[in-house]
């Protein structure tokens, strides 16, 4: 996560320039963090070459609060801990080795047991829902 403005705008001139300089539109998926935002480029750049990269991408915003990034985490951290924990020479072995844990993985349905209940989350998160009486 970039933290500074300045830094997340030159990743992103990066992404347009040096990694994908052929591509007319460049998805680009990505947290709400707060330099996480097109008005960064027009801090770092000129305003047309702001407006350059700024044409370049579609933006689309992760939930805030969305659990599905949580379960995205959850899954690497235990791809990373039962797969990834170890030296592997080449890349061909990462690749082989990645698909027969992500085949393991699926065949055994493995689900996330969530502990927070809708009801919890009406009392913990209380400031999130709307309040009719006013």
């Amino acid at each position: 996560r970039f933290k500074k403005k300045a830094d997340w705008a030159s990743f992103i001139k990066r992404i347009a320039d040096e990694m994908y300089p052929d591509a007319e539109r460049i998805t680009l998926v990505m947290d709400n963090f707060k330099t996480h935002s097109p008005s960064s480029l027009y801090e770092a750049f000129e305003p047309a070459e702001a407006k350059r990269i700024r044409d370049r991408f579609e933006f689309v915003y992760t939930p805030k609060h969305g659990s599905w990034l949580n379960m995205a985490e959850i899954e690497l951290h235990v791809l990373n801990s039962q797969c990834l924990n170890r030296h592997m020479g080449d890349q061909e072995t990462v690749a082989r080795e990645v698909n027969a844990w992500q085949n393991d993985r699926n065949n055994k349905e493995s689900r996330i047991n969530w502990q927070f209940t809708t009801k919890e989350s009406r009392v913990k998160l209380k400031r999130l829902y709307p309040s009719f009486n006013d």
